[in-house]
C-alpha cells in the first residue's frame, strides 16, 4: 500500500473525533470517505495533511512510520489537499496562483512569462488545460477548481485530497471534474475524495471507507456495493422516501412584476432584466441555473439586500421593495441564505445566539431573553437536525460547514412565515441531514408556505418542485411544471439554449 493511518484516534477535550480508524490508499487509487456531518472524515484528512496531530495511531508511507508537523511537510512527502472553500487568491492570474511559492525567476525577480509556460504545459501534461493569464475571480468555479489541482501537481503531489470537490460546480463541471480524477488516477496519482454525494463516489471510487461516530463501519469495493447500503452505514438506519401530498395551491405570496438591476454603477450588463416570477401558497418553485445567472441577486432583491432599478415585490400583497430587512420578515419571509457564512451567521456569537435570531423578539420579557425558553427552544432545534454543536455557549465558527447549514435551517423552519426562501438548502450537509431539510421543506408546502426553492443540485429541484424556473444572464429562460421537467430540458435552458419567450 502507497499509504496506511493505523488505530487513529483524536480527543479534543471529551470529544472523540476519530476511534481507533484504519484506513489506506493505493497507487492510482480513487478511495472515497463518506459518512454524516461531524463522522470524523475532515479531521482525518487534516491528521494526515499535518493540521493536526494524532491523540494516538500512526501513519505510514510505503512502509516508513511517518508523521507531519504542518502542511509543508506533508506536502513535500508528496501530499496535497484541496480544500472545500478554495484558498486562491481572487485578484491573482490563475498561473500566479499555481506557482506561488515556488515562484520561477530571472536574478530573483519573478518571471511571469515563464510561469505562465510551466502552467499551460503542466495543463496539457494532465489534460486540465487553462489559459494562464486569467484572474481567477473571473474564473468559473469549475475553473477554480481545476487551478487548485494543479497547484497541489505543481507542488508535486501523488496523493491528493479534496474535501467536497462538487459543492459549489455545476453538473457539467462535475463531470468534467470525476473524468480529470479517472484520467489523472490512470496515470499513478491517489485521490482521497471526502463526500456526501454518493452517486458521484459510485461513479468514480474504486473504495469506499464509511465513518460513522468517528469510527469506521465499512471499506467496501465501489462495485460490490450501492448508494443504499451506503445510506444505511452512514446513518445507521434505512432513510425514508419522500412523500408529496396533492395540496390545493392558494393566492400568491409572491408577486415579481417587470423585476431589473443595473449593473454595477448603473453600466455594463444588467444583474436583472425585466423578471416576472409568482409563487403562490403550497407550492414549490425551483429556481435552476448555472451560479451567476442572476440568481443571488434575484434571492437579495426578495429579501430586501440589495437595492431594485425597475419592477415591483409584493409580498403577501404589500409592496416590499426599498423596505428594512427586518421590517420584510416581519411581514412574513424566512429565509435560508445561499451563503451560511456571509449572510447567515454571526460567527463569532454562539450557537446559541445565531440560533436565536429573529426569535428573540418573540422570546423577550421586559426587554430581556427568556434564558431558559431559549435555551430549550434552541437545544430542541439541534437534537432534531442531528446538530453536533458541543455546547450552546461555544462559538458557531466551531461548527463544521454542514452542522452550522443545519442550524440556521431548523431556524428558519421555525418561522411561523407564509413565504421561504430557501438557497441551497442542503449544501454541504450529509444525506441524513438532507432527507431532513427535504421532509421539512415539503411540509411547509403542504401546510400552505409558498418555498422559492434555488438550489445547483438539479436532482433537488426535480425532486421537491412543482414548477421550476430556469435563469440565464439575469433573464428567466424558461418555466417547467414538474411532469415535464427532466434533467436534460433544465440543462439545455441553462446553457441558453431552446429559450422559451
Amino acid at each position: 500500500m502507497l499509504l496506511q493511518m493505523e488505530n487513529i484516534t483524536k480527543n479534543y477535550g471529551n470529544v472523540t473525533a476519530n476511534q481507533a480508524v484504519n484506513f489506506d490508499l493505493g497507487e492510482g487509487e480513487v478511495h472515497a470517505l463518506v459518512g454524516e456531518n461531524g463522522a470524523g472524515k475532515t479531521t482525518l484528512m487534516r491528521i494526515l495533511y499535518g493540521m493536526e496531530q494524532p491523540s494516538s495511531g500512526s501513519v505510514q508511507m510505503k512502509g516508513n512510520v511517518i508523521s507531519f508537523d504542518n502542511p509543508a511537510s506533508a506536502m513535500a512527502s508528496g501530499i496535497g489537499m484541496v480544500h472545500q472553500h478554495f484558498m486562491l487568491f481572487p485578484s491573482f492570474t490563475v498561473a500566479e496562483n499555481i506557482v506561488i511559492g515556488r515562484e520561477p525567476s530571472v536574478g530573483g525577480v519573478f518571471d511571469r512569462t515563464k510561469a505562465a509556460a510551466l502552467v499551460e504545459k503542466l495543463g496539457e501534461q494532465y489534460g486540465m488545460p487553462v489559459d494562464p493569464w486569467a484572474v481567477v475571480s473571473e474564473c468559473p468555479m469549475g475553473m477554480q477548481q481545476r487551478v487548485e489541482i494543479l497547484k497541489v501537481l505543481y507542488q508535486g503531489a501523488d496523493i491528493i485530497i479534496l474535501d467536497e470537490p462538487t459543492g459549489a460546480l455545476t453538473p457539467l463541471e462535475v463531470k468534467e471534474l470525476l473524468a480529470n480524477i479517472k484520467s489523472l488516477a490512470l496515470q499513478g496519482k491517489s485521490f482521497i475524495i471526502i463526500t456526501h454525494k454518493l452517486h458521484e463516489v459510485m461513479e468514480v471510487a474504486d473504495r469506499i471507507t464509511v465513518l460513522r461516530d468517528g469510527r469506521v463501519t465499512g471499506t467496501l469495493v465501489a462495485t460490490d456495493t450501492d448508494a443504499e447500503q451506503l445510506s444505511r452505514l452512514m446513518v445507521g438506519r434505512e432513510l425514508v422516501a419522500l412523500e408529496k401530498q396533492q395540496v390545493n395551491v392558494g393566492e400568491p405570496v409572491l408577486e415579481v412584476q417587470g423585476l431589473g438591476i443595473r449593473g454595477p454603477k448603473g453600466k455594463g450588463k444588467a444583474l436583472l432584466k425585466d423578471i416576472h416570477l409568482q409563487v403562490r401558497a403550497g407550492e414549490v418553485v425551483g429556481i435552476a441555473g448555472i451560479s451567476g445567472n442572476g440568481q443571488s441577486e434575484l434571492i437579495q432583491a426578495i429579501s430586501g439586500l440589495r437595492s431594485v432599478d425597475e419592477g415591483t415585490v409584493q409580498l403577501a400583497g404589500l409592496d416590499i421593495k426599498g423596505m428594512a430587512v427586518r421590517d420584510i420578515r416581519e411581514h412574513g419571509l424566512a429565509h435560508i441564505p445561499e451563503d451560511r457564512y456571509l449572510w447567515g451567521a454571526a460567527k463569532d456569537a454562539s450557537v446559541l445566539d445565531n440560533g436565536l435570531m429573529g426569535h428573540h423578539q418573540t422570546l423577550k420579557r421586559r426587554g430581556m431573553v427568556k434564558g431558559k425558553e431559549a435555551r430549550a427552544r434552541v437545544s430542541e432545534w439541534i437534537r432534531q437536525f442531528g446538530i453536533k454543536a458541543g455546547s450552546l455557549d461555544s462559538k458557531v465558527q466551531n461548527l463544521s460547514g454542514g452542522n452550522l447549514q443545519k442550524l440556521i435551517a431548523a431556524r428558519e423552519f421555525a418561522h411561523d412565515a407564509h413565504f421561504l426562501i430557501a438557497a441551497e438548502p442542503t449544501r454541504g450537509v450529509d444525506i441524513g441531514a438532507m432527507e431532513t431539510i427535504h421532509t421539512e421543506l415539503i411540509r411547509k408546502r403542504d401546510a400552505g408556505v409558498g418555498v422559492l426553492l434555488v438550489s445547483s443540485e438539479l436532482t433537488e429541484i426535480l425532486q421537491l418542485s412543482d414548477r421550476i424556473v430556469v435563469m440565464y444572464e439575469g433573464e428567466i429562460a424558461g418555466e417547467l411544471s414538474a411532469t415535464d421537467a427532466t434533467e436534460e430540458k433544465i440543462s439545455l435552458l441553462m446553457s441558453g439554449g431552446n429559450r422559451q419567450t
